[in-house]
């Protein structure tokens, strides 16, 4: 009678000990489940401010210049004042269409979302748009060198999209700090990785709002993100320099053996 009573008791306890264990393991899975989701939520709204300050500071800081320019020459120059307003307009259209494009990604996550708002997803800026982008620079008074070396070719999204917008935030700096009214985009398509150098001969130092901005901190977190190695500072002949290399993967192909 005894034993019985005593095996039923252990046989009790041991239940509990499961159900308790059990308990555990399911809050412990809640608790990193939503470890993992807040984090990704950060992730997410620091990637959505990394393209926003990127896109919206380079746009806004041309216009400001082009609408200075207007300003000054409206009277005495009035061919040069309308070529400012219709840089103002280029640019302020393609700001709303960043804008509008990162709206509708953000929108996409809503599962009520219609195919309207897909449709009208623009594809995200690449090194392709280069040649746009310092046409642009050069339009705010900075002329801009753009040389290429290695085999140009398809590159990752992500990777593609993060040199384009390290060469636009660095181009935005130039033009709102340097002082200059030139300087030097190197890309290099190398088999391993992707060189991205922006250059110029200004004062050799970015302005306050740019060394304690977000410009750098997100350039830095780009290049963090994807592995590779940022540095940016003034260069000892003077002038300021921004350098990311970024690595690639390695392109998939059959080998074929030799016989």
């Amino acid at each position: 009678m005894i034993g019985n009573g005593v095996i039923t008791v252990l046989a009790m306890a041991a239940a509990c000990t499961a159900g308790q264990l059990s308990r555990e393991r399911r809050q412990h899975a809640v608790a990193l489940r939503t470890q993992e989701v807040s984090e990704a939520v950060v992730a997410e709204r620091l990637r959505i401010a990394r393209e926003l300050h990127d896109m919206v500071a380079h746009s806004i800081g041309i216009i400001a210049i082009q609408a200075g320019v207007g300003s000054r020459v409206i009277r005495t120059h009035p061919e040069e004042a309308r070529e400012a307003l219709c840089a103002i307009e280029v640019t302020s259209r393609e700001a709303l269409s960043g804008l509008r494009r990162t709206l509708v990604a953000l929108r996409q996550t809503d599962p009520d979302a219609g195919a309207s708002g897909r449709a009208s997803l623009a594809p995200s800026p690449g090194l392709a748009d280069l040649e746009r982008l310092a046409a642009a620079t050069a339009d705010a008074g900075v002329r801009v060198e753009v040389r290429s070396s290695g085999q140009q070719r398809p590159l990752p999204a992500d990777i593609d999209l993060a040199a384009y917008r390290i060469v636009q935030e660095a181009l935005t700096n130039v033009v709102r700090h340097a002082g200059t009214g030139g300087c030097r985009v190197t890309v290099d398509y190398g088999d391993e990785e992707l060189s991205v150098e922006i250059v110029d001969e200004g004062r050799g130092g970015a302005g306050g709002d740019a060394a304690h901005g977000f410009g750098i901190v997100g350039m830095r977190e780009r290049v963090a993100l994807l592995h590779g190695r940022f540095t940016a500072g003034a260069r000892p002949g003077g002038g300021f320099r921004v350098a990311a290399r970024l690595p690639l993967p390695e392109p998939v192909g059959v080998t074929v053996e030799a016989r």
